[in-house]
């Protein structure tokens, strides 16, 4: 029977109130005829092509691998033929596109004996999903010789328009179990619920945490801070839901199938959903884009803009649909009352309407100016840390001070709320990559 550990119940943080929320309703099942394997859509991968353009592959067939250490794998989520080989500036490796067959075709991978260790190991090597596996610090790919301490599970998004995992992963009970099965040949797994009736509270072998409040308490980065944070020197492991089911299917039937339910949301989303699909599906496959619309792949604080004709990442669940604000509002701020602009701050008259939703754009009002401190950053900040002064550490490339303020401890999606909030317009996510990748650098 699972663990219960302490409850968690946050104060600080921010839900964003925008329009697109995703129906819980499947709008279509969708079968690509291409599909786009990215290496950019893992950190700390040095890709290396073992295809070339006319190749077949099968549904687990290796693309390519991790320079550092060959024996990490991506794979094709389709059988098919590789169609082509996309390089950037100097030749850098942007894609690999596949052409799907018709009928789907697997590398049988074989069912392993998931309590041996060794078993586990190779087959998520080979199958690429070792890849879903997040090591912090940092949030690179897990480290074939990292031992970490536990592997962390947040079974629920806080995110604006986040997917309902609880829909999106309905009837996968038995690959989630074999998932964790799976994971605890590694560490000892544990999760972060909404409650007793929630889907994962019937999932055995994990130590549970029962977690509520605002925005980001469903970031397992701010969970792992107040359950078992990280401390210099230690490792932690972190995996989707999503992903999680992908593991135990392929333990449960030695094959490689990445589908999932992507929820298609935001304010100008013609259908709002959920669309079964790759990763590395075309985003014309899976929503209708109207002109002058930015199509994000996650949500709107931290997710990536994938651009009309680009490609659902491997680790993304949501696409979120928002009109490009580029017109200047007269009088902007100075305005006594704007009815159709949420304030975070009680500016405006947003507060006494609590339960309204906004049909918000990517308009951020004005450029970055001087850094101005406030106390808004640790009002959306549910973390034993001082923001400022580590956003102020990664500015200057301190890394002493990095280390003294919690660089450990966050990802950019943990301080996505600032970047919101900022009276200043800086880029706070931006800033924090820069840290860890100066981090990365200096300490490795």
């Amino acid at each position: 029977m699972p663990i219960k550990f302490k409850r968690l119940v946050l104060k600080k943080g921010l839900d964003i109130p925008i329009k697109g929320k995703a129906a819980p309703v499947v709008l279509k099942r969708v079968v690509p005829d291409v599909v786009a394997i990215k290496p950019t859509d893992f950190k700390g991968l040095v890709p290396r092509l073992l295809v070339r353009e006319g190749d077949k592959v099968l549904a687990g067939s290796p693309v390519m691998a991790d320079k550092l250490h060959p024996e990490i794998l991506i794979t094709s989520p389709v059988s098919g033929t590789v169609r082509q080989i996309v390089r950037g500036e100097k030749r850098k490796l942007l894609a690999v596109l596949v052409k799907a067959d018709a009928k789907q075709e697997y590398v049988d991978f074989g069912i392993p004996d998931i309590v041996k260790e060794g078993q586990a190991r190779d087959i998520l090597l080979k199958s690429g999903l070792w890849a879903s596996l997040v090591q912090r610090p940092y949030g690179v790919m897990a480290s074939l010789d990292a031992q970490p301490k536990i592997i962390y599970i947040s079974t629920f998004n806080t995110a604006p328009l986040a997917p309902d995992n609880e829909f999106a992963l309905d009837g996968r009970l038995e690959d989630l179990q074999s998932g964790i099965l799976a994971l605890t040949c590694f560490a000892p797994v544990e999760e972060g619920i909404t409650g007793d009736d929630s889907l994962f509270a019937k999932l055995g072998s994990v130590f549970q945490h029962r977690v509520s409040g605002p925005h980001p308490a469903g970031n397992p980065g701010v969970q792992i801070s107040h359950f078992n944070p990280i401390q210099k020197g230690e490792t932690v492991w972190t995996v989707s839901p999503m992903l999680v089911a992908a593991i135990g299917h392929l333990v449960n039937t030695g094959k490689l199938d990445l589908m999932r339910r992507v929820a298609v949301t935001g304010p100008d989303a013609t259908k709002l959903g959920y669309v079964e699909c790759l990763p590395g599906t075309p985003v014309a496959d899976i929503a209708h884009v109207l002109p002058d619309v930015r199509v994000i792949g996650g949500d709107v604080l931290s997710g990536e803009n994938l651009g009309a004709e680009g490609y659902l990442g491997f680790f993304q669940d949501q696409l979120t649909l928002i009109r490009e604000g580029r017109e200047r509002e007269w009088f902007g701020w100075a305005k006594p009352i704007r009815p159709k602009v949420f304030s975070s701050s009680m500016c405006y008259f947003s507060w006494l309407t609590p339960k309204k939703e906004y049909e918000m754009d990517t308009n951020v009002h004005g450029g970055p100016r001087a850094f101005v401190e406030t106390k808004c950053f640790e009002d959306v900040t549910p973390m034993d840390i001082f923001p400022i002064y580590l956003i102020k550490a990664c500015m200057a490339g301190d890394i002493e001070k990095m280390e003294q303020y919690g660089i450990y401890e966050v990802l950019p999606e943990d301080l996505a709320l600032c970047d919101y909030v900022d009276p200043s317009k800086n880029e706070i996510q931006a800033a924090i990559q820069k840290g860890i990748d100066l981090m990365i650098k200096e300490m490795a």
